[in-house]
């Protein structure tokens, strides 16, 4: 406290951050990136471990013993799928009821804004089969959720298969302490988001839904089941929901716990775990594994169905069955005692998920990264706004030199007015409300005009908004002024750094993975951007580090960290389909990444574009 209350000593401070800004500003950037990246080394990470007493993994004996069985009924669910060319409703009331649930069913429609290309659907109609499974042994007030989606063709037959199999099972246990729900849902997110919205009674989409007939206790916890084979190789556990969010870590421990006992093989993101951390194979895989969780986070897009559940607190996670080239082969019968364990486990609990992590990263399934371990990686990109900040304040206080005939430079001393300041910052944001509404509102006029289809008018309007955005905001105080000060894009540029900081950490809070991405490419640009630079380069690598370029430099890094490397034609077909995702994204579930970049990190973008040309 003494170094900032004594006067003399603060100025010497401040004399100093302000002399060493920019190496000081250099090397920030530099421990970010290079702590974010020690991250997957093993010795820094924490080994997962299990925070619940009542969900240790030796204390169930798993005896679920009718994985042909229920084999045979996902075969007898394709062929009825088969023949009435979707879900086979009639079909699964009976098989339900036949199994001493107490069935319900729920209709729902929705049309999207544009159709989506990648699903070949606009105009969605379908239903929702769900039975109960009363607890005979507490007063029913809470619940467990089995899910699996009804998939076109013949994908996810057996996990429906095996959620009918375990049903059955189930119904004949008398230690149910809590009501399990078994949903087959219809198209996927958007049935699952029909019959969550049906459960809770809300309707925060504009979806149409029918009123759920049947309810059971408070949701506690959810697993979504994804089979496509008789036989699979590993299981891999898929954690990343809406909007960045992700389930409690005790649920990842409890599939990891039970993996190891059962010993079936698992993996997180696709990969594997691997033993030789010391190597560098062995920390090029860590990394691999955990940027693919930061890509997929900061997309804020839903990975499964279980995505939709965590915006209602409810904890739940996507496990899907891989049939690959390995010799280590898993039946449905070790699968299905896999799920029971994990039930069982789940009924002991005496109150939801708490006493584990919500934020963290996994390397891999038997180590996290916590919210304290990774934050300060954010927190060294962050203090390189606060520094530039400083530095531009200690500017616009510092009084203009003055001449050889002591008067001081007109030019310097004028300060800059409200409206000079105000226009850019009113103008930036219009466009990103523009950018925003017009892609969806201009589509008909669009494809009226020019053949393309209406995703591609979507997409394409949303592109062009984009590049006029580029031409309409810098250079707009001369409208008010013939020439902009130098004081007034130091203002500009403090308002615009001050802003860029406290948008960046709210994200990060929300989502780190998508916050500190954003904070790589902007955080360089906001701190070195002056009217001085040269303008030609200066200009090619703010629209190489504006939001757009990042997310088609992050379309073709997600393929390369999976293994499937495009050309720049199919990544550009890639990136196409990853905006209009996007757009649909927020206006089926709610994803905030779209008008989060729209009304604020492009605006903000613009601003820093502004100052680059303001003289």
């Amino acid at each position: 406290m003494g170094l900032l209350s004594d006067p003399n000593r603060r100025r010497a401070l401040i004399s100093l951050l302000t002399r060493l800004n920019a190496p000081i500003c250099v090397v920030c950037y530099m421990a970010g990136v290079a702590w974010f990246m020690g991250l997957a080394f093993e010795p820094f990470t924490l080994r997962t471990y299990m925070s619940e007493n009542a969900m240790g993994s030796t204390m169930v004996e798993e005896r679920f013993p009718a994985g042909e069985r229920a084999l045979a009924t996902g075969r007898e669910f394709a062929a009825h799928k088969k023949k009435v060319g979707g879900m086979p409703v009639d079909w699964l009331l009976r098989t339900m009821q036949a199994r001493g649930l107490e069935v319900f069913t729920q209709s729902f429609s929705r049309t999207l804004p544009f159709p989506d290309e990648n699903k070949e659907r606009y105009m969605v109609k379908g239903t929702n089969v769900y039975g109960i499974l009363r607890a005979p042994r507490a007063p029913r007030t809470e619940a467990l959720v089995l899910s699996a989606p009804c998939s076109p063709g013949d994908n996810n037959n057996q996990a429906v298969g095996l959620l009918l199999g375990l049903a059955h099972y189930f119904r004949n246990q008398i230690y149910w302490a809590k009501d399990i729900i078994f949903l087959v849902n219809e198209h996927d997110l958007i049935g699952m988001q029909a019959w969550l919205e049906g459960y809770h009674h809300t309707n925060t989409t504009g979806m149409d839904w029918s009123p759920l007939q049947g309810r059971g206790g408070s949701i506690q916890a959810a697993l979504s089941l994804e089979l496509s084979s008789d036989v699979i190789t590993s299981l891999d556990v898929v954690l990343e929901g809406l909007n960045g969010q992700l389930p409690n870590l005790d649920l990842a421990n409890l599939f990891y716990a039970f993996c190891q006992k059962i010993g079936v093989l698992c993996t997180i993101q696709g990969k594997l775990q691997r033993n030789d951390w010391d190597s560098v194979s062995g920390y090029s895989h860590a990394v691999q594994t955990m940027m693919l969780m930061v890509m997929k986070q900061a997309s804020g897009r839903p990975w499964g169905d279980h995505g939709l559940f965590l915006r209602y607190h409810i904890e739940a996670a996507t496990i899907k069955g891989i049939n690959s080239f390995r010799q280590y082969k898993t039946d449905t019968t070790t699968i299905g005692r896999l799920l029971e364990g994990m039930y069982r486990k789940l009924n002991n609990l005496l109150e939801r998920l708490h006493q584990s992590y919500f934020f963290y990263l996994m390397p891999s399934l038997s180590h996290f990264v916590s919210i304290g371990y990774y934050m300060p990686a954010f927190g060294l990109l962050a203090v390189i706004l606060l520094l530039r900040a400083l530095d531009l304040w200690v500017q616009l206080a510092t009084p203009p030199p003055r001449g050889e005939d002591g008067v001081a430079n007109i030019e310097q001393q004028s300060s800059p007015g409200v409206l000079s300041v105000l226009t850019p910052l009113v103008i930036s944001h219009l466009t990103g409300v523009a950018l925003y509404t017009l892609p969806i509102h201009f589509q008909e006029m669009a494809v009226e005009h020019f053949p393309v289809s209406e995703t591609e008018a979507v997409v394409l309007t949303a592109i062009a908004v984009y590049t006029a955005g580029l031409a309409l905001p810098h250079n707009t105080h001369r409208l008010l002024s013939d020439e902009g000060t130098e004081q007034g894009w130091k203002v500009l540029k403090l308002v615009a750094v001050l802003y860029l900081a406290v948008l960046l950490g709210c994200t990060a809070l929300i989502n780190f993975s998508l916050g500190f991405i954003l904070a790589l490419t902007l955080v360089p640009l906001a701190a070195f951007v002056t009217p001085h630079v040269p303008k030609f380069l200066s200009a090619f690598i703010m629209v190489i580090l504006s939001p757009a370029c990042t997310l088609l430099f992050s379309v073709f890094l997600y393929q390369e960290l999976q293994e499937m490397p495009v050309s720049f034609q199919d990544g550009w077909v890639l990136y196409l389909s990853v905006i209009s995702q996007g757009i649909l994204d927020h206006s089926l579930y709610g994803s905030l990444v779209y008008p989060l970049v729209a009304l604020l990190v492009y605006p903000c973008w613009l601003l820093f574009w502004n100052i680059l040309f303001w003289k």
